[in-house]
């Protein structure tokens, strides 16, 4: 199967990003922006997408979507919806930082994280390090973060993370980010990003997409 086949094939099959599978419409506003820090902070641990994804769609719909709400939300309101999404063993410790996040969004960029983006001054080391004072959010969140913020942030493309290149290594596609860049218009970066993530989740896919 040629580049062109299987790049294909990664983002007709696999090309769904992890905030689109959140309901999260994501544009350069304050609430989304908020939505997709929330669902990286429930990313950050050993748990699956599946449930992680949930999670975040069940904070959603007990109306946490801005840092205000959250702030405002008890940390029993926010315990009580992880737990409707089977988000357990860390439901506890996450709804204790989504409350201090929520706090440090408000306090250190008046809770809007285009704050955070125009202070990292178009560098991606320096956005990923103040993404890193979130709680919770490591160097893999930071990863998480930036491959589906290209989608609304431009300057960020090709944004693909170690795990995104890795995956295309595997495939025998181009696995640096500026060669994986030119096998799609920008505005799909986001999306054969996930693509390739999702693909290196599942051995399936992997060896299904390998064999074609």
């Amino acid at each position: 199967m040629t580049v062109d086949a299987i790049t294909a094939r990664l983002l007709s099959e696999h090309g769904r990003t992890y905030a689109e599978e959140a309901g999260i419409t994501l544009r350069d506003q304050p609430s989304p922006l908020y939505r997709l820090l929330v669902l990286t902070v429930l990313c950050s641990v050993r748990i699956s997408a599946g449930i992680a994804t949930a999670a975040a769609r069940e904070l959603s719909a007990a109306g946490f979507r801005t840092p205000r709400e959250m702030a405002d939300s008890t940390w029993q309101d926010r315990v009580d919806a992880l737990g409707r999404a089977h988000y357990v063993r860390y439901d506890e410790s996450t709804a204790t930082a989504l409350g201090t996040g929520a706090r440090l969004v408000l306090d250190r960029w008046h809770g809007d994280l285009r704050r955070m983006r125009d202070e990292a001054d178009g560098d991606p080391g320096v956005l990923r390090d103040l993404l890193r004072e979130v709680p919770r959010i490591g160097p893999v969140g930071a990863g998480i973060f930036c491959r589906e913020v290209q989608a609304v942030w431009p300057w960020l493309r090709p944004y693909f993370d170690d795990r995104a290149c890795r995956a295309a290594r595997d495939l025998g596609l181009p696995h640096t980010p500026r060669g994986l860049g030119g096998l799609v218009p920008p505005e799909e970066h986001a999306r054969l990003a996930a693509a390739l993530v999702r693909v290196s989740l599942s051995k399936d896919a992997l060896t299904d997409l390998r064999a074609a």
